[in-house]
């Protein structure tokens, strides 16, 4: 057993001395907040490093979820998924939306965009998809449904900080994106976020929303709110962004062992991405099948025993939740795909500094139990 628990992440924090001109420079302009010159800095910085052409700092992912659903002034109803973080519904509760939930695909755990089309009603104003773990939605699909029926696109893009389509930032799909720079996020900001917008007309819209609707200092042109990124915050998104190349590296070194180690162990799937994508590698999501001896409940629980804290991402379903039971739309008959991967997808640790060692310890208790059930020809665990 490992004597110190291995969580599912670590976060990224670069060294401290680092860190340090960055607050002593605070401490000398003393602006903390309300857009400060680190705030500007941090934009411009990373709209460059992501490919993007407009981005807004918040000082979390969630309000910027529910800061971008007010900028498009979204109403009514909106097709989303159940397999994802509550954040990404919750959003909609908050607006006063209904959320309107479809069945995922199976390979990708994304929405599938085959059902979208059949849950669209005259209330529908909008698409709200989530590029699971990092993996590109069927955004070209989407669009076509999207312009056919004129709704918006907003992606929840929170697992998605630097993934490429075919050399073009998965950002600058849809009408907005949104990301998350969590502190569990293979970038962080401690907590923040961002909206990813295509044009000065949205972004000006949407930093007054963040600031109270102020334009000036006696005009409101907005019924907004605080979501303002401070500058400590912002100063720490600097200096990780001169790190960050080197964490995702180190993080593909990492899966690339998960992989090769996990590959000879029936019923352990893996999650493929598509060719063409420059992914993250911010989750490793595995699949316990029926080939697995025992269920996925099972083994999280084996491998809690060891210290090992793996994740059950995402269960249970949004749609289990006692908010949203009552939806015509959470019918569990009416999302089998999504129900299934609930109860079979284990996120595994990964995170700079994660020795290859303990992947090889993880991988061996994987292997180890399995091996226990079939020589023991225990009846399955469920």
């Amino acid at each position: 057993m490992n004597t110190k628990p291995v969580y599912i992440t670590s976060p990224l924090l670069p060294p401290l001395e680092e860190f340090v001109p960055y607050l002593e420079a605070i401490w000398q302009n003393k602006i903390l907040t309300n857009g400060g010159p680190f705030h500007q800095q941090l934009e411009q910085e990373l709209a460059r490093y992501l490919g993007v052409e407009h981005l807004c700092l918040f000082t979390n992912g969630t309000l910027a979820l529910l800061t971008a659903l007010q900028a498009l002034r979204i109403t009514g109803e909106v097709i989303t998924t159940p397999y994802s973080f509550v954040a990404t519904s919750h959003s909609l509760l908050w607006n006063g939306l209904t959320p309107v939930f479809v069945d995922i695909d199976p390979h990708s755990c994304n929405i599938d965009a085959s059902k979208i089309e059949q849950a669209i009603t005259p209330q529908t104003t909008a698409i709200l998809p989530v590029h699971c773990y990092g993996n590109p939605c069927d955004v070209d699909k989407i669009q076509r449904i999207a312009d056919l029926y004129g709704l918006k696109v907003i992606y929840d893009a929170a697992h998605a900080f630097g993934v490429r389509k075919e050399g073009n930032s998965i950002l600058n799909y849809g009408d907005l994106s949104i990301l998350s720079f969590h502190a569990t996020k293979a970038f962080n900001t401690i907590e923040g976020g961002a909206i990813i917008c295509r044009d000065a007309k949205m972004k000006k819209r949407i930093d007054y929303l963040k600031n109270f609707g102020f334009a000036d200092e006696t005009t409101i042109v907005a019924t907004g709110i605080n979501g303002k990124m401070n500058e400590v915050q912002a100063a720490f998104g600097l200096l990780q962004l001169k790190h960050i190349d080197s964490a995702l590296a180190e993080r593909a070194r990492i899966q690339a062992h998960y992989h090769q180690l996990l590959a000879e162990i029936d019923g352990i799937e893996l999650l493929t991405i598509p060719a063409g994508v420059e992914w993250n590698y911010s989750y490793l999501p595995v699949m316990v099948t029926d080939a697995y001896p025992v269920s996925r409940d099972a083994l999280y629980e084996h491998l809690r025993e060891q210290n090992i804290i793996a994740r059950r991402y995402f269960y249970p379903l949004i749609t289990s939740f006692p908010m949203y039971r009552n939806l015509a739309s959470a019918d569990e008959t009416m999302l089998p795909v999504a129900q299934r991967m609930s109860s079979r997808v284990l996120c595994l640790p990964v995170f700079p500094g994660l020795a290859l060692e303990v992947v090889e310890s993880i991988v061996a208790m994987i292997r180890s139990l399995a091996h226990q059930h079939q020589k023991t020809d225990l009846p399955l665990v469920s």
